[in-house]
């Protein structure tokens, strides 16, 4: 589903990417971890052209994201991607978010996004919440309206860049429970996050990156109980050590 091939990026003499390759298969769960700094973001920024790469290939379901005349906004409609900070319309109601793109972009009707809307609400378990703002949800509340939204256009993937960093912490695991449910339901995913206990649960593999390189791709079990590398070693030892 997702294909990196040898992806670069630098802005100025900062390499912050340096040749990295990896993929995704279709229904697999992909956690992409590391010390700050490391080019984690960046990376999965890549994916959907929202980062442009100095060198290197991407491709998503057929489709290359780094080649010429390759259409990013048709792209993106396709790989849904869920950020840090919500990034949701202050000024539009909850149900308003979710049928904007529907109508502007996927050319749905008023009615058929308003229904779909409605029916992912229900799902991330904010129906009551349809008609309220933004700036009346919390968090943990604004971060899954965010992920319905990115369901409703119905992606081949979707990419989550620390969807929980920003949250209190009593707000993360309603976030991470809808992803674990979206994950057994076999949504294509790439996470960049700093939970573990998620990692743990729901991965297939695990990415660590460090000084813009993968310095491990493998599977959750191998990654846990005998990463490869010193340097994961050391990361894992100081996050897992309560």
């Amino acid at each position: 589903m997702i294909t990196l091939r040898d992806v670069c990026k630098a802005y100025g003499q900062f390499q912050v990417l340096s040749h990295c390759s990896t993929h995704v298969a279709k229904g697999e769960v992909v956690v992409v971890c590391g010390p700050s700094g490391s080019g984690k973001s960046t990376l999965i920024k890549t994916v959907n052209g929202l980062e442009p790469v100095n060198a290197g290939e991407i491709i998503i379901d057929g489709v290359s994201v780094t080649a010429r005349g390759t259409n990013l906004s048709t792209l993106r409609a396709r790989v849904g991607m869920v950020f840090q900070h919500f990034e949701l319309f202050p000024h539009l109601s909850i149900i308003q978010n979710l049928m904007l793109a529907q109508v502007k972009v996927l050319k749905r009707t008023r009615p058929q996004a308003h229904k779909k809307g409605m029916a992912l609400l229900d799902r991330v378990g904010l129906v009551a919440q349809a008609h309220k703002f933004p700036g009346q949800l919390s968090g943990g509340q604004q971060q899954r309206v965010a992920i319905a939204r990115a369901l409703a256009m119905d992606p081949v993937a979707l990419l989550f860049d620390e969807p929980t960093s920003a949250l209190d912490p009593e707000m993360i695991n309603e976030v991470l429970d809808v992803m674990i449910e979206l994950a057994r339901e076999g949504m294509t995913m790439m996470v960049v996050t700093h939970e573990m206990g998620f990692a743990r649960k729901v991965a297939n593999r695990v990415i660590f990156m460090d000084r813009g390189e993968i310095v491990e791709d493998a599977e959750k079990n191998a990654f846990f109980d005998q990463p490869r590398s010193e340097r994961a070693q050391q990361f894992l030892s100081k996050i897992l050590v309560h």
